[in-house]
């Protein structure tokens, strides 16, 4: 199910972003720990280190950060609808 508060059609018809949400709450796949974080806007977070465990969480495979692999929204290129060339090898 699509917020509907955070979408606005554009011109044409399309469906846009009306605003990024910039913070996601990480949950580690090993202990369960969560943390919202603030996301980075102009980058990608390729690695997060756990608060409780000290796991070095990593992006999931076709993933392009740990927000889009482990986080509650993913991150803001993603969310505006842009496809993010930063995705790791």
């Amino acid at each position: 199910m699509t917020d509907r508060s955070l979408i606005t059609t554009g011109a044409v018809g399309a469906i846009v972003a009306a605003s990024v949400i910039p913070n996601s709450t990480i949950r580690c796949p090993v202990c369960g720990t969560a943390k919202t974080e603030i996301m980075p806007t102009d980058a990608c977070q390729y690695f997060y280190e756990c608060t409780g465990c000290g796991e070095l969480l990593r992006p999931k495979p076709g993933d392009c950060c740990v927000f889009c692999s482990y986080g509650s929204v993913p991150c803001p290129p993603i969310q505006a609808g842009d496809m993010p060339t930063c995705r790791p090898t």
